[in-house]
Protein backbone atom coordinates (compact mmCIF):
# COMPACT_ATOMS: atom_id res chain seq x y z
CA UNK A 1 0.00 0.00 0.00
CA UNK A 2 1.39 3.35 -0.55
CA UNK A 3 2.05 5.48 2.10
CA UNK A 4 0.70 9.54 2.33
CA UNK A 5 1.06 11.12 4.71
CA UNK A 6 -2.09 11.73 7.58
CA UNK A 7 -0.38 15.24 8.65
CA UNK A 8 -3.53 17.94 8.81
CA UNK A 9 -0.64 20.34 7.40
CA UNK A 10 0.22 20.64 3.80
CA UNK A 11 3.95 18.83 2.94
CA UNK A 12 6.98 20.93 1.81
CA UNK A 13 6.97 20.54 -2.07
CA UNK A 14 10.18 19.51 -3.51
CA UNK A 15 11.65 20.46 -7.23
CA UNK A 16 13.26 17.67 -8.77
CA UNK A 17 15.37 18.74 -11.38
CA UNK A 18 14.84 15.96 -14.64
CA UNK A 19 16.91 14.39 -17.00
CA UNK A 20 16.45 14.30 -20.93
CA UNK A 21 16.81 10.93 -21.99
CA UNK A 22 15.88 9.14 -24.86
CA UNK A 23 13.06 6.39 -25.04
CA UNK A 24 12.87 4.76 -28.25
CA UNK A 25 13.35 7.24 -30.69
CA UNK A 26 11.87 10.20 -29.06
CA UNK A 27 13.86 12.52 -26.10
CA UNK A 28 11.76 12.49 -22.54
CA UNK A 29 11.97 13.67 -19.18
CA UNK A 30 12.27 11.34 -16.49
CA UNK A 31 13.93 10.83 -13.21
CA UNK A 32 14.69 7.57 -11.79
CA UNK A 33 12.15 6.67 -9.35
CA UNK A 34 14.22 6.16 -6.33
CA UNK A 35 15.34 9.59 -6.11
CA UNK A 36 11.87 10.67 -5.83
CA UNK A 37 10.75 7.82 -3.45
CA UNK A 38 13.26 8.34 -0.88
CA UNK A 39 12.93 11.85 -0.35
CA UNK A 40 9.60 11.63 -0.94
CA UNK A 41 9.54 8.67 2.03
CA UNK A 42 12.27 9.89 4.29
CA UNK A 43 12.54 13.70 3.85
CA UNK A 44 7.96 13.57 4.47
CA UNK A 45 7.69 15.35 1.29
CA UNK A 46 5.51 16.00 -1.90
CA UNK A 47 7.51 16.39 -5.07
CA UNK A 48 7.21 18.03 -8.14
CA UNK A 49 9.20 17.06 -11.18
CA UNK A 50 10.97 20.10 -12.79
CA UNK A 51 11.99 19.54 -16.63
CA UNK A 52 14.97 20.06 -18.22
CA UNK A 53 13.48 22.36 -21.21
CA UNK A 54 15.36 25.89 -20.31
CA UNK A 55 13.85 26.76 -24.09
CA UNK A 56 10.31 27.15 -23.07
CA UNK A 57 10.47 27.37 -19.10
CA UNK A 58 12.64 29.86 -16.89
CA UNK A 59 13.61 28.72 -13.48
CA UNK A 60 12.33 31.91 -12.06
CA UNK A 61 9.16 31.39 -12.78
CA UNK A 62 9.31 27.81 -11.11
CA UNK A 63 11.48 28.35 -7.85
CA UNK A 64 8.52 30.67 -6.03
CA UNK A 65 6.24 27.66 -6.41
CA UNK A 66 9.26 25.31 -4.53
CA UNK A 67 10.04 24.97 -1.34
CA UNK A 68 13.67 23.13 -2.10
CA UNK A 69 15.17 21.54 -4.77
CA UNK A 70 16.78 18.47 -5.45
CA UNK A 71 19.94 17.88 -8.15
CA UNK A 72 19.82 13.93 -8.59
CA UNK A 73 22.72 11.93 -10.48
CA UNK A 74 22.69 11.23 -14.15
CA UNK A 75 24.05 9.17 -16.71
CA UNK A 76 25.73 12.29 -17.99
CA UNK A 77 28.37 14.27 -17.34
CA UNK A 78 28.46 18.00 -16.89
CA UNK A 79 29.85 19.67 -19.94
CA UNK A 80 33.83 20.80 -18.80
CA UNK A 81 32.69 24.10 -20.71
CA UNK A 82 30.86 24.71 -17.92
CA UNK A 83 34.04 25.35 -15.51
CA UNK A 84 35.85 26.52 -18.19
CA UNK A 85 37.64 23.55 -19.45
CA UNK A 86 37.49 23.47 -23.54
CA UNK A 87 38.14 19.58 -24.52
CA UNK A 88 36.97 18.38 -27.64
CA UNK A 89 37.53 15.04 -26.50
CA UNK A 90 35.98 15.26 -23.01
CA UNK A 91 33.81 11.83 -21.99
CA UNK A 92 29.95 12.31 -22.35
CA UNK A 93 27.26 11.69 -22.76
CA UNK A 94 25.82 15.04 -21.93
CA UNK A 95 22.71 16.82 -21.13
CA UNK A 96 22.97 20.65 -22.09
CA UNK A 97 19.70 21.53 -21.25
CA UNK A 98 20.52 19.77 -17.76
CA UNK A 99 23.10 21.52 -17.26
CA UNK A 100 21.44 25.04 -18.29
CA UNK A 101 18.32 24.59 -16.00
CA UNK A 102 20.16 23.38 -13.20
CA UNK A 103 22.37 26.41 -13.16
CA UNK A 104 19.88 28.96 -13.56
CA UNK A 105 17.60 26.91 -10.93
CA UNK A 106 20.32 26.91 -8.00
CA UNK A 107 20.97 30.59 -8.58
CA UNK A 108 17.03 31.31 -8.67
CA UNK A 109 16.05 29.50 -5.25
CA UNK A 110 19.43 30.50 -3.24
CA UNK A 111 18.64 34.08 -4.09
CA UNK A 112 15.13 33.07 -2.54
CA UNK A 113 16.67 31.70 0.11
CA UNK A 114 15.45 28.06 -0.32
CA UNK A 115 17.40 24.81 0.66
CA UNK A 116 19.41 23.09 -2.37
CA UNK A 117 20.27 19.99 -1.97
CA UNK A 118 22.52 17.52 -4.11
CA UNK A 119 23.83 13.70 -4.68
CA UNK A 120 26.08 12.66 -7.30
CA UNK A 121 25.87 14.78 -10.54
CA UNK A 122 24.07 17.55 -8.05
CA UNK A 123 27.28 17.74 -6.06
CA UNK A 124 28.89 18.43 -9.32
CA UNK A 125 26.61 20.96 -10.39
CA UNK A 126 26.57 22.35 -7.41
CA UNK A 127 30.61 23.09 -6.59
CA UNK A 128 30.82 24.34 -10.46
CA UNK A 129 27.54 27.33 -9.67
CA UNK A 130 29.77 28.37 -6.67
CA UNK A 131 33.21 28.65 -9.13
CA UNK A 132 34.87 24.98 -8.32
CA UNK A 133 35.94 22.59 -11.04
CA UNK A 134 35.74 19.01 -11.57
CA UNK A 135 38.36 16.08 -12.54
CA UNK A 136 37.42 13.41 -14.51
CA UNK A 137 39.84 10.47 -13.87
CA UNK A 138 38.40 9.03 -10.89
CA UNK A 139 37.69 5.78 -11.44
CA UNK A 140 41.70 5.24 -12.92
CA UNK A 141 44.21 7.81 -11.23
CA UNK A 142 47.09 5.45 -9.74
CA UNK A 143 46.92 8.21 -6.44
CA UNK A 144 42.78 7.79 -5.68
CA UNK A 145 40.94 5.25 -4.53
CA UNK A 146 38.65 3.42 -7.21
CA UNK A 147 35.62 5.47 -6.75
CA UNK A 148 33.71 3.14 -9.22
CA UNK A 149 33.33 -0.49 -9.83
CA UNK A 150 35.00 -2.08 -13.19
CA UNK A 151 33.33 -1.36 -16.20
CA UNK A 152 32.34 -5.48 -16.56
CA UNK A 153 30.33 -5.68 -13.80
CA UNK A 154 26.68 -5.77 -13.73
CA UNK A 155 24.30 -2.33 -12.77
CA UNK A 156 23.48 -3.36 -8.76
CA UNK A 157 27.24 -5.01 -8.51
CA UNK A 158 28.39 -1.28 -9.33
CA UNK A 159 26.64 0.08 -6.03
CA UNK A 160 28.80 -2.11 -3.98
CA UNK A 161 32.18 -0.79 -4.81
CA UNK A 162 32.26 1.07 -1.51
CA UNK A 163 34.84 3.07 0.89
CA UNK A 164 35.27 5.42 3.87
CA UNK A 165 34.99 8.60 4.14
CA UNK A 166 35.55 10.94 6.96
CA UNK A 167 32.88 13.62 7.60
CA UNK A 168 34.06 16.97 9.39
CA UNK A 169 34.08 17.98 12.55
CA UNK A 170 30.92 20.21 13.69
CA UNK A 171 29.76 19.80 10.01
CA UNK A 172 26.36 19.31 8.92
CA UNK A 173 26.29 15.68 8.03
CA UNK A 174 28.55 14.93 11.50
CA UNK A 175 25.78 16.69 13.82
CA UNK A 176 23.24 15.16 11.63
CA UNK A 177 24.17 11.57 11.62
CA UNK A 178 25.60 11.35 14.88
CA UNK A 179 29.10 9.80 13.33
CA UNK A 180 32.52 10.68 12.47
CA UNK A 181 33.13 8.20 9.72
CA UNK A 182 30.80 6.42 6.90
CA UNK A 183 31.22 3.99 4.63
CA UNK A 184 29.49 4.65 1.39
CA UNK A 185 28.49 3.56 -2.31
CA UNK A 186 30.98 5.02 -5.15
CA UNK A 187 29.77 5.17 -8.80
CA UNK A 188 30.87 8.47 -10.20
CA UNK A 189 34.39 8.75 -12.75
CA UNK A 190 34.16 12.61 -12.10
CA UNK A 191 34.20 14.41 -8.76
CA UNK A 192 35.60 17.72 -6.91
CA UNK A 193 38.80 18.86 -7.90
CA UNK A 194 38.95 23.00 -6.79
CA UNK A 195 36.80 23.29 -4.19
CA UNK A 196 34.02 26.25 -4.87
CA UNK A 197 34.12 29.29 -3.22
CA UNK A 198 31.75 29.34 -0.15
CA UNK A 199 31.57 25.62 0.30
CA UNK A 200 32.42 24.01 2.93
CA UNK A 201 33.97 20.47 2.77
CA UNK A 202 31.59 18.66 4.67
CA UNK A 203 33.22 15.04 4.03
CA UNK A 204 36.66 13.72 2.53
CA UNK A 205 37.69 10.31 1.32
CA UNK A 206 40.45 8.61 2.52
CA UNK A 207 42.73 10.22 -0.96
CA UNK A 208 41.35 13.60 -0.03
CA UNK A 209 39.12 14.06 -2.72
CA UNK A 210 35.98 15.88 -1.65
CA UNK A 211 32.56 13.69 -0.78
CA UNK A 212 30.20 16.11 0.44
CA UNK A 213 29.66 20.11 0.78
CA UNK A 214 27.71 22.51 2.59
CA UNK A 215 26.90 26.07 2.51
CA UNK A 216 24.19 28.75 3.64
CA UNK A 217 23.29 31.73 1.20
CA UNK A 218 20.91 33.75 2.29
CA UNK A 219 19.84 32.08 5.41
CA UNK A 220 19.41 28.78 3.10
CA UNK A 221 20.87 25.22 3.38
CA UNK A 222 22.98 23.83 0.45
CA UNK A 223 24.25 20.10 1.34
CA UNK A 224 25.24 18.26 -1.09
CA UNK A 225 26.95 14.49 -1.22
CA UNK A 226 28.42 12.22 -4.15
CA UNK A 227 27.62 9.07 -3.15
CA UNK A 228 24.35 7.63 -3.41
CA UNK A 229 21.79 7.90 -0.39
CA UNK A 230 18.86 6.91 -2.59
CA UNK A 231 20.17 3.57 -2.97
CA UNK A 232 18.16 0.97 -1.04
CA UNK A 233 17.56 3.85 1.97
CA UNK A 234 15.56 1.68 3.97
CA UNK A 235 18.47 -1.15 4.71
CA UNK A 236 20.58 2.14 5.37
CA UNK A 237 20.01 4.35 7.86
CA UNK A 238 22.57 6.78 7.47
CA UNK A 239 20.89 7.18 4.15
CA UNK A 240 17.57 7.85 5.28
CA UNK A 241 19.35 10.56 7.75
CA UNK A 242 20.46 12.61 5.06
CA UNK A 243 16.49 12.89 3.60
CA UNK A 244 15.73 13.79 7.11
CA UNK A 245 17.98 16.69 6.69
CA UNK A 246 16.56 17.62 3.73
CA UNK A 247 12.83 17.06 5.06
CA UNK A 248 14.10 19.61 7.93
CA UNK A 249 15.68 22.14 5.49
CA UNK A 250 12.33 22.05 3.57
CA UNK A 251 10.17 22.79 6.37
CA UNK A 252 12.93 25.80 7.87
CA UNK A 253 13.84 23.79 10.75
CA UNK A 254 17.52 23.23 10.18
CA UNK A 255 18.76 25.92 11.30
CA UNK A 256 21.25 28.40 10.24
CA UNK A 257 23.74 28.45 13.23
CA UNK A 258 23.69 24.71 12.61
CA UNK A 259 25.88 25.54 9.45
CA UNK A 260 29.41 26.55 9.32
CA UNK A 261 30.68 29.72 7.41
CA UNK A 262 33.46 28.43 5.27
CA UNK A 263 36.89 29.30 6.65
Amino acid sequence: MTHISKSSSPRPVLGVVCCTRMIGIEHAQAVINRYVTAAMTYADAAALLVPALPGLMSAREVAPRLDGILLTGSPSNLNPERYGQVEPDAPGPFDHDRDTMTADLIEAMLELGRPVFGICRGLQELNVAFGGTLRRDMAEHPDLLAHHAPEDVGFNEMFDNEHDVILSPGGLLQKGLGRDRLKVNSVHYQGIDRLGSGLNAEARAPDGVVEAVSARVNGAPVLAVQWHPEWRPAANPDSQAFFRLLGQALRGELAVSELRTPA
